[in-house]
């Protein structure tokens, strides 16, 4: 019942605004973006309150409890973004360009000339290099506004989904819940959201993608007990991708950046790290 009243919900939304001439990139289409991300936790409530008539709070997770699982939640997604960016330049093809001239390749598409003109002159009066100014507003929103929108989806995917697949065990769980994630993107993806230049496979990479975020985000959700942690965790990540290109030129959307091939061999190199970490530190060893 949640997957269905999500999927219709958001997917009626979406293919609605682009047959009615919507265009992505533009304040309507980042109108629909939010309601698209806020959709989750409106049906993890309904279902959850009205459906099943059961408490919000502690079977989903809400609690501000702090412990150390929310400092990692908050500082993983720039150490994955770097750790992408480094992974990037071991790449054919792939050139370190810190004058950021690959970033304004790859921006061509939705400014002009004098907008990327005036960046460029905007970047060169700055004290220091954009990309620690980049990755200060990005812990800084990854605790506020982008906290509140990645609740939007997690109170849904690592709150709600996640506690009806708990039986399954730790990895499947996360895994089914990572691959439901990814196909919920599809109506935005097909329109070039994160894969402009490849919207048709880039469907099949947002899933892969999601089947190896999913677990990094469950874990911090279970170890912190708080679908928050995971939401500011959510919030980084989105606030923060852009450190892993912005200095970063050649590559498509397909090879570089956090949701492309460099990305997802990071993203297995943290379950990877996640996992062993399990199994040699904690008494309770995911399943």
């Amino acid at each position: 019942m949640f997957i269905g009243l999500t999927f219709t919900a958001c997917w009626a939304a979406a293919i609605a605004f682009f047959t009615l001439g919507g265009k992505p990139n533009t304040a309507p289409y980042y109108f629909i973006v939010t309601g698209y991300m806020l959709t989750p936790m409106a049906v993890a409530i309904i279902v959850q309150k009205l459906i099943y008539r059961e408490p919000l709070k502690e079977p989903l997770g809400i609690s501000f409890k702090l412990n150390w699982w929310w400092l990692v939640g908050w500082l993983l997604p720039p150490i994955i973004a770097f750790a992408t960016f480094g992974v990037s330049l071991l790449m054919p093809g792939i050139e370190y360009s810190p004058s950021m001239e690959g970033m304004f390749e790859r921006m061509a598409a939705f400014i002009t000339p004098e907008q990327a003109q005036a960046m460029r002159d905007s970047f060169a009066t700055m004290p220091v290099h954009p990309i620690w100014i980049g990755l200060a507003q990005g812990l800084l929103a990854g605790v506020t506004i982008n906290a509140v929108a990645g609740f939007g989806e997690e109170l849904g995917w690592r709150g709600f989904l996640q506690n009806e697949f708990s039986s399954l065990g730790f990895w499947k769980a996360a895994l089914i819940t990572g691959a439901i994630w990814g196909a919920w993107h599809a109506p935005l993806i097909l329109k070039g959201h994160n894969y402009n230049q490849h919207p048709v496979f880039g469907v099949l990479m947002m899933i892969l993608w999601c089947i190896l975020l999913a677990p990094i985000f469950s874990y911090i959700r279970i170890k912190s007990k708080s679908v928050i942690a995971a939401s500011i965790c959510h919030g980084t990540l989105n606030a923060t991708y852009g450190l892993a290109i912005i200095m970063v030129k050649g590559g498509n959307d397909l090879t570089v950046g956090i949701t492309g091939l460099a990305g997802f061999i990071v993203l297995i190199i943290v379950n990877l790290a996640l996992y062993f970490y399990d199994k040699r530190f904690t008494s309770s060893t995911l399943q």
